[in-house]
């Protein structure tokens, strides 16, 4: 995987004068209420974030291009003409300066997935207007705290191609208890090889019947009753509550790769690997296991978590595990299942002499201990402070297959009532799923942290698997004056409505 990495010579006083500069006011685009956020208050919270006096700089180009799967080229849009992305690496407190160079054919942006920056460098209009056809555009923000991010368009469907790269913050002050690091992006394909997302789209707005209904995928003699490829018939699973997902994929990859031709990831017997795990597919979860070996589960979306040995990990879209491994000596497949898809994405660990297993092969750690996001407690010192909460807001997560909408408190984004807050209260947001769906939940901009049934606090996360018919509720401080999306990171539910924002008031 390619690296971006670079040093430049910004001082930490001329990139907060730049970046204020070129910050305008933050006009939410609230349907039917309006708030806007003062520049001097978001450049204000950059000021608060550390600062090393160091910027990163790359340059990244949105383009058509044939990538190679694998034997298989699928034509689509990418950066720098590889899937995944160069990986963009920096450390905490560094300024990020990344140039975009939009030569697509339509508006593009880039969401940096899980990092709290300033709002009007976040990739999601309106806080940051998208990036026009043949445009360039330099997202410029610093980097508050470690972890595994990753980076991806808020545009349209253009979630479902090739356009995502890994972000990787670094501790300057965590030593590191590991040999090796594998970065390890999950997708499923479509793109160039099968159905377009925009048809995928249309099938699911217009097909008749839509989409098969929840359960039918395991019903003998009912076929999928979508009529394009790849829409309906994804099964179910009963660790995601029911229907699995909306669109069964031609391939599931490991790092842009098919599970017949996979990469290879070379360590030495007895070394320590920390395998950094990011979902970047668009309807899959993925149960992840590595054959022969147990995973410590250390990092929930970049915040460490008391270490958890498991079996197996179940990974939403948009969520990040890290896990450590202690390599054997051998070949030994990571696999990715497509949680109730019946197919499924690999790479190789690879230490010693042997040969991989067929393609297909389902290591038995899958049906192990599978580890889900309650199994996990935040570290010491990751924790959010003890405080009460100020204010409580509703997530209602509603909708049907049949239509196929999706709403968030009983609206669709395109006339949604946006949730408020002010800054520096302490903030409980409840999700109530009432859909026969589940919903990776992601907010823009923050963290939060989990509450068990009893309000006890769990692992810190920004994306969360919220169930059928369950509810959840989470906790985060209002930290980060703007105009900040909360939506699902299922790409086809979005885009269907399952969208709101988080606003800051005076």
């Amino acid at each position: 995987m390619a690296e971006l990495r670079g040093r430049g010579q910004w001082s930490r006083r001329s990139f907060l004068v730049a970046t204020a500069a070129a910050a305008a006011t933050v006009a939410a685009c609230s349907r039917g209420s309006s708030v806007a956020v003062p520049n001097n208050t978001v450049a204000g919270a950059e000021a608060r974030r550390p600062h090393s006096g160091r910027t990163v700089s790359a340059t990244l180009t949105a383009d058509r291009t044939g990538v190679d799967l694998g034997g298989t080229v699928a034509q689509t849009v990418s950066y720098n003409g590889t899937v995944p992305g160069p990986l963009l690496r920096a450390s905490v407190g560094d300024e990020l300066a990344v140039t975009l160079r939009n030569r697509l054919d339509r508006s593009t942006s880039v969401h940096w997935h899980g990092i709290a920056l300033r709002n009007d460098m976040d990739g999601a209009s309106p806080a940051t207007p998208d990036i026009d056809a043949g445009a360039d555009f330099t997202y410029r923000f610093s980097v508050q705290y470690p972890g595994t991010y990753w980076a991806h368009p808020h545009t349209g469907l253009d979630a479902d191609t090739g356009l995502y790269f890994p972000v990787i913050v670094d501790d300057p002050s965590d030593s590191g208890s590991y040999d090796a690091e594998w970065v390890v992006m999950l997708d499923d394909w479509t793109d160039g090889v099968g159905s377009s997302p925009a048809q995928i789209y249309d099938g699911l707005r217009n097909s008749p019947g839509g989409h098969d209904m929840p359960g039918m995928g395991d019903m003998p003699g009912m076929p999928a009753m979508g009529t394009v490829p790849g829409v309906g018939g994804a099964g179910s699973s009963v660790m995601l509550g029911g229907d699995a997902g909306d669109v069964s994929y031609p391939y599931y990859l490991v790092n842009g790769r098919i599970p017949q031709a996979p990469s290879s990831f070379r360590v030495k017997p007895g070394q320590r690997v920390r395998i950094r795990l990011i979902n970047a597919g668009s309807d899959t979860a993925f149960r992840v296991a590595l054959a022969g070996h147990k995973l410590t589960v250390t990092h929930t979306d970049g915040f460490p978590v008391v270490p958890t040995e498991v079996d197996a990990v179940l990974i939403g879209m948009g969520e990040r595990y890290d896990v450590v491994v202690t390599a054997g000596d051998g070949v030994f497949p990571l696999v990715a299942a497509a949680e109730g898809k019946n197919a499924s994405a690999r790479g190789l660990l690879v230490s010693g002499a042997g040969s991989p297993p067929p393609a297909d092969y389902a290591p038995p750690e899958l049906q192990g201990r599978v580890g889900t996001v309650e199994a996990f407690s935040a570290a010491p010192g990751a924790a959010l402070p003890a405080a009460r909460s100020d204010v409580e807001l509703p997530a209602d997560l509603g909708g049907s297959m049949m239509p196929y909408d999706w709403t968030i408190n009983g609206l669709a984004f395109a006339n949604t009532r946006p949730l408020e807050v002010r800054e520096g209260q302490r903030v409980t947001l409840s999700f109530k799923n009432t859909s026969m769906m589940w919903h990776p939940m992601h907010l823009h901009g923050h963290t939060f942290e989990l509450l068990t049934a009893d309000g006890r606090p769990g692992a810190r996360k920004d994306t969360v698997i919220v169930l059928p018919m369950q509810q959840l509720r989470v906790s985060f401080v209002a930290d980060n004056p703007g105009v900040w999306m909360l939506h699902c990171h299922n790409t086809y539910h979005q885009e269907a409505g399952m969208m709101t924002s988080l606003n800051y008031i005076a």
